[in-house]
């Protein structure tokens, strides 16, 4: 498993570890700690076609979770990860041997900027030269996959949406967590109006190890969970943090119409939260349907509300939630 040290990651070892597979954990920085005795820890670089064949030898099935995520227009390290690092990886699966690839991809391989759209597997990609580089070099990256497809390899892509939940040890958190822990302080006062849908980071671990083991070659699966305005998400986060909600909704469309003067003061200031891809896909809020995991893989993904409980729990007591989620897995 590439990345293994990251938020995905993390969550996809824990479901592995429990079930007792024996897993070669990759990631250029090892963490700290005793592994369980099934885990071998080992540094690869997605960017180094010799590191990475030598980190798969013996690999049965090989998770690529690695990415580098920005919310800028340009990044090179960004590109070359997302794009070329998923062919070197594809071609060291296929020189050792290994029986499939599963590739998490992102929602973003998709173009969600058109307002009031719908996405299925079928949707248009994410080719524009205008999209910011995540959303490009998402797609990118599956076309360098079915290239290597195309010469053998077997591999399947899921696309999961707006990933949060526990267990998220990176620091910091991840955007949309750091806001759900905010808003269980009662510090979101107020928030965008439009909507995204949200998918549990241990929904879409299962949903990698379905396509594993049910996945179709070739195919994409859209791993989601639920629609719901980022307003209802925020306060379902405060509602159990004990604290108040965003008392102030500020209209996706106003902020839809005022992009084009709020991205140059993001950049001005240093922030990208100010940015089209930070904001286009809530303002244009896209139905994203899930069914055909569910129908291919057996995917099942929880309540939304049941993961924000989680989450506001996990960030009170980490081990508390850490210790459940390995008794049920």
């Amino acid at each position: 498993m590439t990345g293994a040290a990251g938020y995905l990651g993390t969550n996809l070892l824990e479901l592995l570890a429990a079930r007792g597979h024996q897993i070669t954990a990759i990631d250029r920085a090892i963490p700290a700690g005793t592994a369980a005795s099934n885990i071998t820890w080992v540094r690869g670089d997605v960017l180094d076609p010799s590191s990475m064949r030598t980190a798969l030898a013996g690999a049965e099935i090989v998770y690529h979770l690695v990415a580098v995520i920005t919310l800028a227009d340009e990044d090179d390290l960004a590109w070359r990860v997302n794009t070329q690092g998923v062919r070197v990886v594809a071609e060291a699966a296929r020189a050792v041997g290994a029986r499939r690839l599963v590739h998490a991809s992102s929602i973003h391989a998709f173009d969600q900027y058109r307002c009031g759209g719908r996405i299925d597997e079928t949707a248009l990609r994410s080719t524009d030269s205008r999209l910011p580089v995540y959303d490009r070099s998402k797609w990118a990256g599956e076309v360098e996959l079915r290239a290597v497809i195309d010469r053998g390899l077997d591999a399947v892509v899921c696309n999961p949406t707006g990933v949060f939940g526990p267990l998220d040890y990176s620091k910091p958190l991840s955007r949309i967590n750091r806001t759900l822990q905010d808003a269980a302080r009662g510090r979101v006062l107020a928030m965008v109006g439009g909507g995204f849908d949200f998918v549990d980071v241990r929904d879409v671990a299962q949903g990698l190890l379905l396509a594993g083991e049910r996945g179709r070659t070739g195919e994409n699966y859209l791993l989601g969970g639920s629609m719901t305005s980022m307003v209802d998400v925020c306060r379902a986060a405060a509602a159990h943090g004990g604290s108040r909600g965003p008392m102030v909704t500020v209209p996706a469309k106003l902020l839809s119409v005022a992009m084009p003067l709020l991205a140059p003061i993001g950049r001005l200031v240093g922030s990208d939260i100010l940015s089209k891809a930070a904001l286009g896909a809530v303002t244009c809020a896209p139905i994203v349907d899930h069914g055909k995991a569910e129908r291919e893989l057996g995917y099942r993904p929880r309540p939304l509300d049941e993961t924000v409980g989680d989450l506001v729990t996990f960030f009170r007591d980490p081990a508390r939630l850490a210790h459940d989620a390995r008794s049920i897995a």
